[in-house]
């Protein structure tokens, strides 16, 4: 089944919390920081190794979620005099806090990752730095790594520099606001120059052949007093976010691969076949793609507001398999470099509070504008970075699909026997009776099995609900009404 996105806004029942216990169990989920490691960040909030350049004066925004507390990177826009544009992006400076080879940082390599279930998040730091000290929350100074990108008027990035200094956030603004503001005219120019950047980021992006999935999330509404599921297709202000995020990641990349040391984020070319399994979905779904128009031409064509879009949307998703990280030393030439959906090299080094491999990159990307030798506990690291990489995002892969199908099961699980409107967005190529539907009302993702004839793909169909288990022991089962 496709990767799905989820996103809770509300609380469920004693069940599902349950469930979701002993989901955390079943996959070995990290509990809480040992007494030394919280001692420790204590500690490192108290006394952070702080930058000498101040550059509080720029006035930084972030870009979050509402709730979000754990605020990775905060960024000012503006024109540069001779025409173009010049992004300031700080990112949250994690180093400033963790020793190498301490107690903190033994416990973020255990970690890999922040862990996102719909009842809470399982931290890769310490709340008091991930939420607190090292966050770029607002009205606060902040140890930073401060990233300059200059940019011409194509949006092209014709400058890179990248050092640490003490910043300070003056506004924390979420998707929605900024979008009416942009909308409504009324956002000043730092934050307008966001569709103007975005929009040109994005044309490079298809010209290069890139591709940004605007996948619909899966999210958890209260609707007079019930919860129940719905889709939230992402905002324009979601993808101009985004390809600032990316813009930074291809320049970590490029100064990761002059410099000869660093860690990529790849993902191979997809196969021949899977294209060619997306085109029978596009027929399916009665999506016109014309064998002349590229894929990540079609992608930027559609509607995710509109059911067979949001369809072959997820389906897509497919093509992303298989990412992971390279790590070189030596000026060796690696393989993989490319990222196959960014088009072009890129590193994470964006989100160092939630992902351990942007601390590393980071601190290569430092040296590499310095152009000093790069810290020996950050080229150590290198060797099994990749690994641990990749053992914590399948980790975290598990936690969102065991948390998508049990928020599935305990909002459907009072309606087994009840049919429901679906689309058929995935068969299985050697057991045609088995595949995916997508229900509309409620936004639920599921298997479908059919008694009698193949599943017709694409097609609007009725199903019943035959099995919706809380308790994770078989989920969601639909078969064809």
């Amino acid at each position: 089944m496709p990767r799905r996105h989820l996103h809770i806004t509300g609380a469920d029942g004693a069940a599902l919390s349950a469930a979701l216990r002993d989901l955390r169990t079943r996959l070995g989920v990290p509990q809480d920081f040992p007494p030394a490691v919280r001692a420790e960040a204590e500690e490192a909030a108290r006394a952070p190794r702080l930058p000498e350049l101040d550059a509080t004066g720029i006035p930084l925004f972030t870009i979050d979620p509402p709730t979000s507390v754990d605020l990775d990177q905060a960024m000012h826009l503006a024109r540069r005099p001779g025409g173009g544009f010049r992004v300031h992006y700080a990112i949250a400076d994690v180093a400033a806090f963790v020793t190498p080879d301490g107690a903190l940082d033994a416990e973020a390599h255990r970690r890999v990752t922040t862990l996102y279930f719909p009842d809470g998040k399982v931290p890769l730091h310490p709340p008091v730095l991930s939420e607190g000290a090292a966050s770029l929350l607002p009205d606060q100074d902040r140890p930073a790594l401060l990233w300059r990108l200059d940019l011409d008027a194509d949006g092209r990035v014709v400058g890179t520099d990248v050092r640490r200094a003490l910043v300070r956030s003056r506004a924390k603004l979420d998707y929605e606001g900024v979008q009416r503001a942009i909308d409504a005219g009324t956002a000043e120019e730092p934050l307008a120059l966001l569709r103007d950047i975005g929009t040109l980021r994005e044309a490079l992006e298809t010209e290069r052949g890139g591709i940004s999935l605007n996948v619909p999330e899966q999210e958890v509404v209260e609707r007079d007093g019930r919860y129940t599921l719905a889709y939230r297709a992402p905002l324009p202000a979601d993808g101009w976010n985004a390809q600032i995020s990316l813009m930074t990641g291809m320049a970590a990349a490029d100064l990761m691969l002059a410099a000869g040391t660093g860690i990529l984020r790849t993902l191979p070319s997809a196969p021949d076949g899977a294209v060619g399994r997306l085109r029978r979905t596009a027929r399916a779904l009665r999506i016109d793609w014309p064998h002349h128009v590229p894929y990540a031409q079609l992608v930027r064509s559609l509607d995710p507001h509109r059911p067979a879009h949001a369809a072959f949307l997820q389906e897509c998703t497919a093509l992303l398999r298989g990412a992971g990280y390279t790590a070189f030393t030596g000026g060796e030439v690696p393989s993989p470099a490319l990222h196959a959906a960014v088009a072009a090299p890129y590193a994470h080094c964006t989100a160092p509070l939630r992902r351990l491999v942007d601390r590393y990159s980071g601190e290569l990307c430092l040296a590499a504008v310095a152009g000093t030798a790069a810290p020996a506990w950050a080229v150590e690291a290198l060797a099994a970075l990749p690994k641990e990489m990749a053992d914590g995002t399948r980790l975290a892969n598990a936690v969102e699909r065991g948390s998508v199908d049990l928020v599935e099961a305990a909002l459907l699980k009072d309606h087994v026997g009840e049919t429901f409107e679906a689309t058929v967005i995935d068969v299985k190529d050697h057991e045609p009776k088995v595949g995916t539907v997508h229900l509309e009302e409620p936004a639920v993702v599921g298997r479908v099995e059919s008694a009698a004839a193949p599943l017709p793909l694409g097609s609007r169909i009725r199903v019943t609900l035959t099995s919706a288990d809380p308790s994770g022991a078989t989920g969601v089962l639909f078969t064809v009404a």
